[in-house]
């Protein structure tokens, strides 16, 4: 089984004390500033004819709140916050190392050219919109429904790409390519589908932001070979860890937050995670 190592303390401290030039796969989801409190409510249903949710054919169903997670996702000035943080993850990188930046149209834009003065614009390959079709609706302008992922190599002539590890999907018109190609699948373009965390499903931690593990299978092992070293240092519910432990990566997880601690040593018990606690140290 691979190492997974939980960090918790100031991402920006702790990343100071790593080794240069340790990891060849960093991605990070931080907090998208959208000046609101980012809420998770956990609860749990049961049949009950008198319950306050109606469900398939009727039904009814209690609802029982089990708790909540939530944190602050406001920042005075985004990019401050970010930019040392992004320095620290350069120099951590590997030779043939890249960076993963995953935000939203809010400050996509903005990331985009902090990063290009710290990596250079030559080391920007792809920036990958995650689409995804859930949730209401706006009457006022087009309902958006995608997150910013931008890649960074370290060298924009040496990363790994690993085509051959790249999960196929479904041509949308398999008769037009022949029943060979059409049993194969196609590789995926910059735009990737992808429903998010189902609210009931059994991949759900109960943690706010929660990204689908799809979408990190495929960035780890694309993005680095078996074997290699892989930090997320706003790791959240861990959907990274879990997807380089499962893929035979070594993973470094890093979070402030008390309660993101804790559901990521729930969820990645099975690897046997070595938490260090900065503030007990």
């Amino acid at each position: 089984m691979p190492s997974l190592e939980i960090y918790a303390g100031d991402n920006l401290a702790l990343m100071r004390g790593f080794e240069s030039e340790k990891f060849q796969l960093i991605y990070i989801d931080p907090p998208f500033n959208t000046k609101k409190k980012q809420v998770r409510t956990q609860i749990k249903t049961s049949r009950d004819g008198g319950g306050d949710r109606v469900g398939f054919q009727g039904r009814r169903y209690r609802t029982t709140k089990l708790g909540s997670l939530e944190f602050s996702d406001t920042w005075t000035d985004y990019l401050e916050f970010l930019q040392p943080r992004l320095e620290e993850a350069r120099r951590l990188l590997a030779p043939n190392g890249s960076l993963f930046l995953h935000v939203d149209y809010r400050e996509v834009h903005y990331c985009k050219v902090l990063l290009d003065q710290i990596f250079g614009r030559e080391c920007f390959l792809n920036e990958i919109i995650w689409a995804y079709d859930y949730g209401g609706r706006t009457q006022k302008r087009w309902s958006p429904k995608h997150d910013n992922i931008l890649w960074y190599a370290r060298d924009p002539k040496n990363y790994i790409y690993r085509y051959d590890d790249i999960d196929r999907i479904p041509y949308m018109a398999p008769k037009l390519v022949g029943p060979k190609k059409a049993v194969r699948g196609k590789t995926p373009t910059d735009t990737w589908w992808q429903t998010i965390v189902s609210p009931t499903g059994k991949e759900k931690t109960g943690y706010p932001t929660q990204k689908p593990l799809a979408i990190l299978n495929r960035i780890v092992r694309v993005h680095s070979n078996p074997g290699d070293w892989v930090l997320d240092f706003f790791a959240g519910s861990g959907t990274t860890g879990e997807a380089a432990v499962r893929a035979d990566r070594h993973a470094v997880l890093v979070d402030c937050n008390r309660e993101a601690i804790e559901v990521m040593q729930k969820r990645l018990a099975f690897a046997n995670p070595v938490v260090y606690d900065q503030n007990r140290a």
